[in-house]
């Protein structure tokens, strides 16, 4: 491996072997020669349909280390914005070994790939190279000149290759083993094994396949699952299941509160405080006027208290919405800065920016600035994004819109161009503010475009700001792009040029959180694009994205067609518990992260028959996953519903007894599909089939990232019940029904103890 680290890269020959498409004139092979001042020397695709790909073949296995790709002389819209490249032996079977995308320039760039596998070099024979997206949409893929760099050298390719063709041997050994055991040819299982000393999987699935499929000991398979909990196995599956959305409607404890309850508003802004289980609300709009009034609710106590009816006559803010609050948990401290005020009040004196502090321990408001503006930071700005970091005591406020005196009204007059506020930061300890980075109004790959109605949230782990949605002018802005704090630079995550499947709708005014913990950012999804189709497509989606995995998933839809025309205090009451709040914008969610709680209030219900009207409903949402105890419920009800199967076929008494009882205690009776699969498994006993509801016996992955990190873990392909008590004896069916349980339990557990996820079948030729 030293010997490997020290050899220098040199130039790795190729051919393309294949092509998705190419236009006339820039054929595959023009890849192969770098002449950036020919227009005409690329690769260009006949759509940009995908999948689009060049597959290039080595002349020879080797270790590709990075890949270089040339450029026209001059920008161009078909360069290759986003890319993913993949490498192997075979050509039907590569993996991943670089996502990355090209700058719009004419600068060659070169992309380091992950060529180390367990530690080791691994050799490749071929390369595909797949463009996602180009820099121009609607535009083809064009790419100009591609150069591999790596080791060719015998000595070392060598051994490396001997060592990949010793694993595919092994992993060859141990997919019969998988397939003898699976058929029951036991005397071929154990004369393989001893002759190849490979272990099939960990010692503990080896003993519950022993336990479950040779002696039917179903008491002894729960204690292993049991033990199997304990050592906490299980915690990869459960992580890696969908979140369940439970909403709960907290309103109605409002008659309870000896201060009242906060009124309709959208606009407003709140914070939590974790610390302390308590949530913030100041000011809004209830489609009259801006409001002034400072609320806590006590999530301990279920009550809301009134800290200020008019914050301005207590020394703090005046009324206001479209404004920015956020908290200091710590020191006890809330800051808010910026709000909206319209055109008829501004003046010279109106449009400076205030910048408030309350002291929650000392219950007192404290004025920072009176105009941040003259102190070098932003001026008066609405619907901006304000994020603190605790530990550095750094605030970070980003974009918004700029007010200004109104101009005076003349024969002359234009209507003002939109400014819109860059990145500022401001250090408390200091009371210093500074410009990180003006609104370019590019869209280049390193500006920061600035805009009102988005996301911003601090990964204060990593130093890294997340900016998302929103609007610039009539312009609604979909992309996605991170921000690194210390090295003052931009990846851009997703440029929202070219909509994808599975991404959260385009829109603005949503609202998001962060677990740097959990590597998640959650979306609750705001006000459609499509302004004159508002009322009629208001919805509601909640997604997650899991920052590792570079993905998004939906939990949650609430397409509700029609806002509610009722009282805005019963809008809440009239929504099914199971769909959660009424769809909406301009409200407000924040999140708890230590009892991992959101809490929504109010906002526009977007009626058109009621302009004005406001909500102010007060909702908490809790996302779910399995827990560990409920995991180990289910693999015993599938355990349990087995032995009941076996049973009913030699003792039809005892079985029954065993389903009344031991069976009974594992299904949740309260759910009626549990309970009419229950119900199934007695008819069973009188000559009803009680396999048609086959989910009983292989967990449920719903998931969509379940389903595609686990695409390739297959049950036995004997699932056809009918099928196959044809074509198998009655010990032959028991041997079958057992493994299949088996393989069905073996799914909660991590990939690196199991058997292989592939069948033998999966590596024939045919």
């Amino acid at each position: 491996m030293a010997m490997y680290e020290n050899v220098s890269d040199v130039f790795i020959s190729y051919k393309v072997d294949k092509w998705s498409s190419f236009s006339a004139h820039y054929a595959p092979e023009n890849i192969l020669r770098n002449e950036p001042s020919k227009q005409s020397s690329r690769w260009s695709s006949a759509s940009n349909t995908p999948p689009q790909y060049l597959v290039l073949k080595l002349t020879q296995p080797a270790i590709v280390r990075r890949i270089l790709f040339g450029k026209f002389e001059k920008n161009h819209v078909c360069n290759v914005k986003k890319f993913k490249i993949l490498a192997g032996m075979k050509e039907n079977s590569m993996h991943e070994v670089c996502v990355g995308g090209l700058k719009n320039d004419h600068n060659p760039e070169t992309f380091d790939t992950k060529h180390v596998k367990d530690g080791k070099p691994t050799p490749c024979r071929y390369i595909k190279i797949v463009p996602i997206l180009p820099w121009g949409p609607a535009f083809n893929f064009s790419i100009w000149y591609v150069e591999l760099r790596g080791i060719n050298d015998p000595s070392i390719i060598t051994p490396c290759l001997q060592s990949y063709y010793e694993l595919c041997e092994q992993e060859t050994i141990r997919l019969c083993l998988k397939h003898f055991r699976q058929h029951n040819y036991v005397e071929a299982f154990q004369a393989l094994q001893k002759k190849a000393k490979l272990a099939l999987e960990h010692p503990l699935l080896t003993e519950l396949h022993r336990k479950l499929v040779v002696d039917g000991n179903f008491e002894e398979c729960e204690a292993i699952v049991e033990r199997a909990m304990k050592k906490e196995l299980f915690n990869h599956y459960i992580n890696r299941q969908d979140y369940k959305t439970v909403w709960r409607n907290i309103s109605k404890y409002d008659s309870h509160q000896p201060d009242g309850v906060p009124g309709m508003r959208g606009g407003h802004q709140m914070c939590m405080d974790y610390l302390n289980n308590n949530v913030y609300l100041f000011g809004g709009w209830n489609g009259t006027n801006d409001l002034s009034d400072f609320w806590r609710y006590e999530v301990d106590r279920q009550m809301w208290v009134c800290l200020s009816h008019d914050t301005e006559n207590d020394g703090g803010p005046s009324a206001r919405s479209c404004h920015k609050i956020c908290i200091d948990c710590g020191n006890g401290k809330l800051y808010t800065l910026g709000r909206y005020l319209d055109s008829s009040k501004r003046t010279p004196t109106t449009v400076k920016n205030d910048f408030h502090v309350f002291h929650i321990r000392e219950h007192r408001w404290e004025v920072l600035s009176r105009d941040t503006a003259s102190e070098d930071g932003p001026r008066l700005v609405f619907d901006h994004q304000m994020c603190i970091d605790q530990a550095s005591q750094t605030i970070y406020v980003f974009g918004g819109r700029i007010l200004t005196a109104a101009a005076p009204v003349g024969a002359g007059s234009m209507r003002p161009i939109p400014e819109f506020s860059g990145l500022f930061r401001y250090d408390i300890a200091a009371n210093a503010w500074k410009l990180m980075r003006e609104d370019s109004g590019n869209a280049g790959p390193q500006d920061i475009r600035s805009r009102i109605g988005h996301s911003m949230l601090l990964d204060a782990k990593h130093r890294m700001l997340y900016i998302f949605g929103g609007q610039r002018s009539k312009e609604h802005v979909s992309d996605f792009f991170s921000y690194d704090i210390e090295r003052d630079s931009v990846t851009i995550i997703h440029d929202g040029l070219k909509k994808e499947e599975g991404l959260p709708p385009s829109g603005f005014t949503q609202r998001a959180t962060i677990n740097s913990d959990l590597g998640e950012i959650h979306m609750l999804s705001g006000l459609s694009k499509d302004k004159d189709k508002r009322e009629d497509n208001m919805h509601n989606s909640f997604w997650i994205y899991y920052m590792g995995e570079d993905s998004w998933t939906c939990v949650y839809r609430n397409e509700a067609s029609k806002p509610m025309e009722t009282p805005v205090s019963t809008c809440s009451e009239q929504v099914d518990a199971e769909l959660g709040p009424c769809p909406r914008y301009a409200h407000q969610l924040v999140y708890d992260p230590v009892r991992r709680i959101h809490y929504m209030f109010g906002g526009n219900p977007g009626s058109k028959s009621s302009p004005k009207m406001r909500l102010s409903d007060f909702w908490s949402l809790s996302l779910l996953r399995p827990s560990q105890d409920e995991l180990l419920n289910r693999c015993r009800c599938m355990i349990r519903k087995h032995k009941y199967k076996e049973l009913s076929s030699v003792d039809p008494l005892a079985a029954m007894r065993y389903l009344q009882t031991d069976v009974s205690e594992t299904v949740t009776h309260s759910d009626p599909v549990e309970e009419r699969k229950f119900c199934r498994l007695a008819f069973s006993l009188f000559g009803h089939d009680a396999d048609s509801d086959s989910d009983d016996e292989a967990p449920s992955l719903t998931s969509d990232r379940n389903n595609q990190a686990n695409a390739t873990r297959k049950l036995p392909s004997a699932s056809n019940s009918s099928y196959e008590s044809m074509k198998y004896s009655d010990t032959e069916q028991v041997h079958l029904k057992r493994t299949q349980l088996f393989d069905a339990l073996s799914s909660f557990f991590p990939d690196y103890m199991t058997q292989p996820q592939d069948n033998i079948y999966d590596i024939m030729q045919f």
